[in-house]
């Protein structure tokens, strides 16, 4: 990998807190690893919270985090995360899901934490017969209002190439270390698993 890849998560009303600090954590924690290793290098990532506005955003458990940019000012993506939790606002919101179609169309990879997938498939982001995973409570949900989906369960994450999927909290880890992984280098993704005391689970 050459140069700082732009990982942006996007952050709404309602959104499941680990599910949005979770893949912060692994992506911030691989940069501070790499950058441990190799003084003065590149971090391989540099991450933001994106959301429609720079005011706070109030996750599920009123836990509240402050966006350091906004659909009108975000910069450049190459990595689209998009958390799971209450989507349902998010889903009649059009600039969210404007805004996820839009960049997931110009980033290399898109993936959603749980029910983020929702967002993804309302999006358009996921074609007819697009293979994907969600929290284990909401796949019969997914499967009602996305039939043309091919939805998987019984899986940590669904790779796809330019669009992978996780179904639970602690699988959106799971796939953010594999995606570490494709991107920076499967001893980095360890490296990064080891520092945070994660069991990661590969498969």
């Amino acid at each position: 990998m050459v140069g700082t890849l732009q990982v942006a998560i996007l952050a709404f009303d309602e959104v499941e807190a680990l599910d949005l600090a979770g893949p912060y954590e692994v992506f911030t924690t691989a940069s501070r690893m790499h950058q441990r290793d190799a003084a003065g290098a590149p971090p391989p990532f540099e991450v933001h919270c994106v959301a429609r506005s720079r005011e706070p955003v109030r996750m599920r458990a009123g836990l509240q985090v402050l966006p350091e940019r906004s659909f009108d000012d975000a910069c450049a993506v190459d990595l689209l995360i998009v958390p799971g939790g209450v989507v349902d606002a998010a889903m009649a919101c059009s600039a969210t899901l404007d805004w996820i179609a839009r960049t997931s169309r110009e980033a290399r990879i898109t993936a959603s934490v749980c029910t983020g997938a929702f967002l993804l498939a309302a999006g358009g982001v996921l074609p007819a017969g697009a293979s994907v995973t969600t929290h284990w409570e909401d796949i019969d949900d997914l499967r009602s209002r996305f039939p043309a989906l091919q939805v998987r369960e019984g899986v940590r994450w669904v790779d796809q190439g330019r669009i992978v999927s996780s179904a639970g909290i602690t699988a959106g880890i799971d796939m953010s270390l594999h995606l570490v992984a494709r991107l920076a280098g499967e001893p980095l993704a360890l490296r990064t698993a080891r520092q945070m005391d994660f069991a990661w689970t590969r498969v």
